[in-house]
């Protein structure tokens, strides 16, 4: 964090001090400023988080043995350090990271680029963080840092030296993302496309769309939109970037897009495509091509918007792409190449929604050779609401219809996937069903040889991730 006087953050977020011996309100603090304890280091500012299943303001103290001097706490503690008392630590964090990055911007050259969408936000990030930090200092989220906290602990991590900061917002439920990207305001805001994922928390596809599109009402007026012109939703929010007076930049597979894409090939090394970027004139086409690392067809559109939102900040595009082909993994547990020659694991079990489950099943089969069997380990995709059955209904049809050669189906929630593979077709041993990861370990060391490429996917909270590790480690 910038360098402020204990005195000056105690007025942003609205606290009351009590400094501890050695310290009076003139004092400077500007180290990291975090929820966990064991990110502390020295002069770090430790955020006590009261939590679902433990209160941070026990860890107070792991904190200043871990180098902090400042706790922002609701309420005080005995521990002798540094403290701000405030009504809630979360709005404090927010408040905080708006001000940082108001002063920041003022005094510097801070660039700002927001990022939403159901899907792809983390891996378009990354994509984002690679490209910029060869122009300068980028900061950019750690893993899914995009929520309520996660999204004001980036902020906070700029300096006075940084000139690129990319936000990753996420949701849950309306209003969210106004909230979060009005912090910052970002200079050019990338809308991503509208899928299911947290579906259940917006009330239904259409409800998502107009959350998503809070991002564009919090842009910086006069800065960028970049849209996918391939999602009508994304489409859709055209008025309300034209509100802001954004200039908007489409990108897609469309012939309508200034940034876009032709002739994708996966293969198991990786993804390959032609870039099309559109000049002001016709004579200023340029098509470059692009070979990434990262697995699936749908990272290309996730490239596409990145170097979209760079060119706006001044990259040239031939420079992106260089830079993207560099990225090995999009981030771990995101399409992540495990295993060895023979056995083949790809551990996608992050996040899952209808739509990267699919997009994760066709990479799956594109990249399966002669010879080669394809095994799909699928567990729960969660926060779908009312229509969870449907959706899994519909990923079960999908997996036999893509004639994946073995579906494994872990856990109770995703019993429905089991039986819609099985009612389609999947009925001599192709599907089984069993009760939980450590049962799915068990079963897949017999099953699985040499040729076999294999998927696990689930949403985060099935816990699928740990057993790709496993399985990785196993067949390597």
């Amino acid at each position: 964090m910038i360098a402020l006087s204990l005195a000056e953050i105690a007025e942003i977020v609205g606290g009351e001090l009590r400094p501890a011996a050695g310290h009076d309100p003139a004092s400077i603090v500007s180290g990291v400023v975090d929820t966990d304890s064991r990110q502390m280091s020295a002069g770090g500012i430790f955020v006590a988080k009261p939590g679902e299943h433990t209160d941070g303001h026990r860890f107070v103290g792991a904190a200043l043995e871990n180098g902090a001097v400042l706790a922002l706490v609701e309420h005080p503690v005995a521990d002798v350090i540094s403290q701000i008392v405030v009504a809630d630590v979360i709005d404090a964090i927010a408040e905080l990271a708006r001000a940082v990055v108001a002063r920041v911007r003022a005094a510097g050259d801070l660039r700002i680029v927001g990022v939403t969408g159901s899907n792809g936000k983390t891996t378009t990030k990354n994509f984002l963080a690679r490209i910029l930090q060869d122009e300068g200092e980028t900061v950019a989220p750690i893993a899914s840092y995009n929520n309520e906290v996660g999204a004001p602990l980036t902020m906070l991590r700029i300096s006075d030296t940084t000139r690129f900061l990319v936000c990753e917002f996420g949701a849950s439920a309306p209003g969210e993302i106004a909230r979060l990207a009005g912090l910052v305001n970002p200079d050019v805001v990338i809308e991503l496309m509208v899928g299911l994922a947290h579906a259940g928390g917006f009330g239904g596809i259409e409800e998502t769309a107009h959350a998503k599109a809070e991002l564009l009402d919090a842009a910086r007026i006069g800065g960028t939109a970049v849209l996918n012109l391939d999602d009508a939703r994304v489409v859709g929010m055209t008025p309300r970037a034209e509100a802001r007076d954004l200039r908007i930049v489409g990108f897609g597979q469309t012939p309508a897009a200034e940034v876009r894409a032709r002739d994708i090939d996966v293969t198991a090394s990786g993804t390959s495509c032609t870039i099309v970027i559109t000049g002001e004139a016709p004579a200023e086409e340029r098509a470059l091509p692009l070979r990434l690392q990262v697995l699936g067809a749908h990272h290309v559109n996730n490239a596409l918007a990145a170097v979209a939102a760079t060119r706006a900040l001044g990259v040239d595009p031939a420079d992106a792409i260089a830079r993207l082909e560099t990225v090995r993994i999009a981030e771990r547990w995101r399409m992540q190449p495990m295993g060895g020659d023979e056995v083949r694991i790809i551990n996608d079990a992050y996040n899952a929604s209808p739509d990267s489950m699919a997009a994760a099943l066709r990479t799956l089969a594109q990249i399966t050779g002669p010879g080669e069997r394809t095994v799909a380990v699928l567990g729960a995709m969660s926060e779908l609401g009312e229509t969870a059955g449907d959706e899994h209904d519909r990923i079960g049809l999908l997996a036999v219809r893509l004639n994946i050669q073995r579906i494994v189906v872990v856990g109770a929630e995703a019993r429905r996937l089991f039986l819609a593979a099985v009612g389609e077709g999947s009925w001599d041993g192709e599907a089984v069903h069993l009760p939980d990861a450590d049962a799915a370990f068990e079963y897949l060391q017999g099953e699985l040889r040499p040729g076999d490429r294999v998927l696990v996917k689930s949403s985060n909270s099935a816990g699928l991730r740990f057993l790709g590790d496993r399985l990785g480690e196993s067949f390597s």
